[in-house]
């Protein structure tokens, strides 16, 4: 589980660069909200994270079934965490490191027992 969840780091951090770019790209360049900007950057990163955990981390086939189910949970998070911090007032940057973190320790879970577990045959 250690090197499954080392991947899984490693795969995050690629995918936490890529959605604070997105995120503070939308935040610049547009009035949206934090809930909105961070919906929008999930979006663009929940896809690489997807097919690069499938392949390289879990090595699982990854199926339309198991992307809306990733990407169901993951992007209920990001928006609820985005809503709470617009509703705390909370620093944009606040709200990418809380929601990094809970993505991170939140979506390995889900991921490994859930989305990706091995079926019992």
């Amino acid at each position: 589980m250690f090197k499954q969840f080392s991947r899984y780091l490693s795969v995050g951090v690629l995918n936490t660069l890529l959605h604070w770019a997105v995120f503070s790209a939308v935040l610049t360049l547009t009035s949206a909200s934090q809930a909105i900007a961070n919906l929008i950057a999930f979006g663009v990163a929940v896809s690489f994270s997807f097919v690069v955990n499938a392949r390289f981390t879990f090595k699982a086939q990854a199926s339309t079934g198991r992307y809306v189910a990733f990407v169901g949970v993951m992007g209920a998070l990001s928006v609820l965490t985005g809503w709470a911090s617009d509703q705390l007032a909370l620093p944009p940057l606040v709200t990418l490191v809380a929601f990094s973190i809970i993505s991170l320790v939140c979506g390995f879970i889900y991921s490994k027992y859930v989305v990706f577990r091995e079926s019992e045959s």
